[in-house]
């Protein structure tokens, strides 16, 4: 059962792009353990939100306080230190690095977790990485650059993983096998904060949900809320 203290605890934050602002006061928060997402329309401030939190476009006001600290102003290198794994949108592998080397060049335990994630452990959640080990990042297909980036995220031993539209543009068959990966490292007690666009998962799997329109939340509630109200699905996440 999560905890209730939260491990991430995001409050009342602004972020610009210059002079353009995208957040307007948003909160959001994730208990250790929990499976959260983040849903919302293209161009409503999700991957703004995910940027905010890991420093790449920092917050001109409000609170970021993950596992008690204050991170609001640190430079992204020092938040993944702290246990922040990210997978980005587009995925970022490095093309020109082996399958194996991308996975290594990301390897650490900083927190000293007593069962961390290794090569073996990425390689029995996704086989097919095993199988291309020694393929340049750039040969592989979307589905398998996306496993990659989650494998690589992983093997920082995040006390957060962050997948940022874990499943756009993969095959559906790819999908059914990211579906199922988020499934075990949940029942893992992995905390998860997720964008994707497939209510039907995302309600399956899914503790809490935050949906934000314009820069700010204007809805949250439990997976059985969200099923219970079509109408709030189509009017804020319907195209």
């Amino acid at each position: 059962m999560a905890d209730s203290a939260p491990l991430l605890d995001v409050e009342n934050i602004e972020t610009c792009y210059g002079l353009s602002q995208v957040l307007f006061g948003l909160s959001l928060s994730i208990r250790s353990g929990e499976m959260v997402t983040l849903m919302g329309r293209n161009g409503m401030g999700k991957t703004t939100t995910i940027r905010s939190i890991m420093g790449l476009t920092p917050a001109r006001a409000g609170s970021i306080r993950f596992a008690g600290d204050e991170i609001r102003g640190l430079p992204a290198f020092r938040i993944a230190k702290l246990g922040v794994g990210l997978v980005p949108e587009g995925r970022q592998i490095f093309p020109n690095l082996t399958v194996r080397e991308n996975l290594i060049a990301a390897s650490a335990n900083r927190l000293g977790v007593s069962d961390p994630w290794t090569l073996e452990k990425v390689h029995s959640l996704f086989p097919r990485l095993s199988e291309r080990g020694d393929n340049m990042g750039a040969t592989l297909s979307g589905g398998e650059q996306q496993m990659l980036a989650i494998g690589r995220a992983l093997m920082i031993n995040p006390r957060l993983l962050i997948l940022d539209e874990a499943t756009e543009g993969l095959a559906p068959l790819i999908r059914d096998e990211i579906w199922n990966c988020l499934s075990l490292l949940k029942a893992q007690g992995q905390s998860v904060l997720v964008i994707d666009k497939n209510v039907e998962n995302l309600t399956r799997i899914a503790d809490r949900h935050y949906i934000i329109e314009r820069g700010r939340v204007v809805w949250t509630g439990t997976s059985q809320d969200l099923i219970a109200a079509p109408d709030l699905q189509h009017r804020y996440l319907g195209i």
